[in-house]
C-alpha cells in the first residue's frame, strides 16, 4: 500500500515563501508533483494547506485534517473535513478511497506520519528558491530514512527517500 509524502522545498529548507508552497516550486518540481497526484487515490493534506493552497479542484478525493471545521474547500465536490489525527485519517482514506495516498500537507502531519512508519516513501524536492518561511532540516529529514536516491533535473533536486 503505497503511502507517498511529497514536499518541496528551497535550498535553505524554506517550506513556502508568500504563504505558498508555489514560492518555492520549480517548472520541474511542479511536472513531478502533478504526475505524483494523478496516481493518487486520494490526497492528504491539513487545514493550514486547505486555506493557503489551491485544493478549490482536484482530480481525485482530498481529506483535509483539521479540528476547525471552516472549510474553505466547500466547492470542492471531493473534498472531506475530518477532525482525527493523521493516522486515523490516513487509514481511513485507504479504506474509503484507496492504497495510494499522496501526502501533500505541511512537515508537521508528515513528521508525525514518519515516526509511525506509515510513510512508504519521501518525494523531496530542493530547488534553488531561498529566503523563504517555516525552514526545515533537508539532511535531518532524510536521515529518517535507510534509502535515499538523488536526481537532478533542471535546477531541481528530487530526493526519493524509503526503508
Amino acid at each position: 500500500m503505497p503511502v507517498i509524502a511529497s514536499l518541496v522545498v528551497g535550498s535553505d529548507g524554506s517550506t513556502s515563501k508568500g504563504g505558498r508552497s508555489a514560492g518555492v516550486s520549480s517548472a520541474a518540481d511542479r511536472r513531478a508533483f502533478l504526475a505524483r497526484r494523478r496516481s493518487a487515490d486520494a490526497l492528504l493534506i491539513g487545514g493550514n494547506t486547505a486555506r493557503n493552497e489551491p485544493y478549490q479542484k482536484t482530480p481525485v478525493p482530498v481529506v483535509i485534517i483539521s479540528k476547525s471545521m471552516l472549510n474553505p474547500l466547500s466547492n470542492n465536490r471531493l473534498a472531506h473535513w475530518w477532525n482525527c489525527d493523521a493516522g486515523e485519517a490516513l487509514e481511513r482514506a485507504q479504506r474509503l478511497f484507496g492504497e495510494t495516498i499522496v501526502i501533500e500537507s505541511g512537515i508537521s502531519i508528515i513528521e508525525e506520519l514518519i515516526s509511525e512508519k506509515k510513510i512508504d516513501r519521501l518525494e523531496l524536492s530542493v530547488t534553488s528558491v531561498i529566503d523563504g518561511e517555516d525552514q526545515i532540516d533537508i539532511k535531518k529529514l532524510l536521515s529518517k530514512f535507510a534509502h535515499v536516491s538523488e536526481k537532478v533535473e533542471e535546477d531541481t533536486i528530487f530526493y526519493t527517500a524509503s526503508n
